[in-house]
């Protein structure tokens, strides 16, 4: 089964979320990662879904999707045509003698160290999904604390249609 990236406009509207998490759910549809928030319009929001299904599956969950009342419009992006990111919070153990070595570890990856205690260092890293397990996989052996991950969020690279560069 493929991975797909669903980008959803929707009206800005209480329960508009939980309508589309039904639909997923009434299908079989596993939602692997669900970011949203408002856009450059008040009264709309972008919603980011990430599914694994196959062709026919998809284009059936898109269909049933573009139906639903609050919904305005629903693209699939292409990986290579769009900019993904995701945002990762770790605390990560640290002692005297890991503490620089998980420092490196964080500027090696661009990441920022957002807060530090005795015995553990909070990163704050954001990039596409291949980048944060990576991430994840060097700091793991120093021991992960805590951890907490954004879903994806996307957009199509390049301009909006209908806009024009200054």
């Amino acid at each position: 089964m493929a991975t797909h990236t669903l980008s959803v406009l929707v009206e800005n509207s209480p329960g508009v979320l939980a309508r589309i998490a039904a639909l997923f759910s009434r299908r079989g549809y596993n939602i692997e990662s669900l970011a949203v928030g408002p856009t450059e319009d008040s009264n709309i929001s972008r919603m980011t879904i990430v599914i694994t299904v196959e062709g026919h599956a998809l284009q059936q969950v898109i269909a049933q999707t573009n139906k639903l009342i609050n919904v305005l419009s629903i693209t699939e992006l292409d990986p290579i045509a769009s900019v993904q990111r995701e945002l990762l919070l770790v605390k990560v153990n640290t002692s005297p003698e890991t503490r620089s070595q998980v420092l490196e570890t964080a500027q090696l990856f661009r990441a920022k160290v957002v807060d530090v205690a005795q015995d553990a260092v909070t990163i704050e890293a954001t990039g596409n999904s291949e980048k944060i397990h990576a991430l994840l996989r060097v700091l793991e052996p120093y021991g992960i604390k805590e951890l907490v991950q954004s879903g994806l969020v996307a957009m199509e690279r390049g301009l909006k249609p209908g806009t024009s560069s200054l």
